[in-house]
């Protein structure tokens, strides 16, 4: 199958690209390569422009009329920046993706799988979201990814388009064959930020937030491997019929899935599975909540078993160790030099 995704030369959508090709499938990429990277589309079907850009989905779509379905990766995505700058969060993930889906609808591509996120969940006493417990997301970054779905939802009732969206937390590691990994220069993610501590790009390791009704006073994550993230957006293309009918084919064509690994791991406990990989300390530094920080979550992932097949299947400790890898290897394959796109 022949399968476009959105933001295919970013981290999560690069590897999904990587996880389609290895089930013999063609991914073909568009990106503005405003934040994604180059690199990562190297010998693959791609089409640097805007994903609300009429007359480029046209071209890809006379290009190659047998594309199965969208996977919808592109976004921005640091909630810090997010509440520094809402206006292009809502431009470029909102605003956007109105336009994308209408172009999709009218070019006739029905199936549309929306990497979203379990941000738009709110607290639950156990810290255990399943896809029916409350919403409260609390930054511009998850309001972005909240009125997604809802636009989403809604075509999907209007038109008859039909789609999934995967709710996720907190993606680690990289492509195990180190063919795409984080690919910012300063990562925001935690992951990121301690393999920079453990490279000596950094002094030490931040740790925002310590006084949450958590075990330990940290905040609680699912980090989830990115290469169990890729197998789930993949499974979701491959029998996104079977899907639909094993949940009942709800009338408004519309399902939503969490992916996760089923336990939530505070910040600290992050670190010190860090340090049992990497076999030595990582200085500290606690610090306070920064602007839309939440006490977090985990995510309950019985309906991607149920309806995917799908179960998260890699350790933390292996998406340490792919991170630190992808850390070391990272400047041979990526060029920092190369000026972004701009936003």
């Amino acid at each position: 199958m022949k399968i476009l995704i959105t933001g295919g030369a970013g981290y999560i959508g690069s590897t999904i690209a990587s996880a389609l090709e290895d089930r013999g499938h063609t991914p073909v990429i568009l990106d503005s390569l405003v934040r994604g990277r180059i690199e990562f589309t190297r010998g693959r079907i791609f089409y640097q422009n805007d994903i609300a850009d009429r007359a480029a989905l046209e071209r890809i779509f006379a290009e190659h009329p047998d594309i199965y379905a969208c996977i919808h990766c592109a976004a921005y995505a640091i909630v810090p920046e997010s509440t520094e700058n809402p206006y292009i969060y809502y431009r470029e993930n909102v605003g956007k993706s109105v336009e994308l889906f209408d172009i999709l609808r009218g070019l006739g591509c029905q199936r549309i799988v929306f990497s979203s996120s379990a941000s738009i969940y709110d607290d639950v006493e156990n810290f255990e979201v399943r896809e029916d417990s409350p919403l409260n997301p609390r930054s511009p970054y998850a309001r972005t990814k909240y009125m997604i779905e809802m636009v989403l939802r809604d075509f999907c009732a209007a038109y008859g388009l039909r789609g999934i969206a995967l709710r996720y937390f907190n993606p680690i590691g990289a492509d195990p064959q180190m063919r795409s990994g984080i690919h910012a220069e300063n990562p925001s993610h935690v992951l990121g930020k301690l393999v920079d501590v453990a490279l000596g790009k950094l002094p030490y390791f931040t740790v925002t937030g310590t006084e949450y009704t958590t075990r330990d006073g940290t905040g609680i994550r699912d980090y989830i491997h990115v290469w169990d993230l890729a197998r789930a957006h993949v499974m979701a293309v491959e029998d996104f019929e079977g899907a639909f009918e094993r949940a009942g084919n709800p009338a408004d064509n519309y399902l939503v899935i969490n992916l996760g690994s089923g336990r939530g791991v505070t910040v600290r406990e992050l670190v010190a599975a860090f340090e049992r990989v990497y076999g030595r300390p990582v200085p500290q530094k606690d610090m306070p909540p920064r602007p839309g920080d939440v006490a977090g979550a985990y995510a309950n992932a019985d309906v991607a078993e149920r309806l995917l097949g799908w179960r998260a299947e890699l350790p933390i400790e292996q998406g340490i160790a792919d991170a630190l890898e992808w850390g070391r290897r990272r400047l041979e394959i990526l060029d920092f030099s190369r000026k972004p796109a701009g936003d």
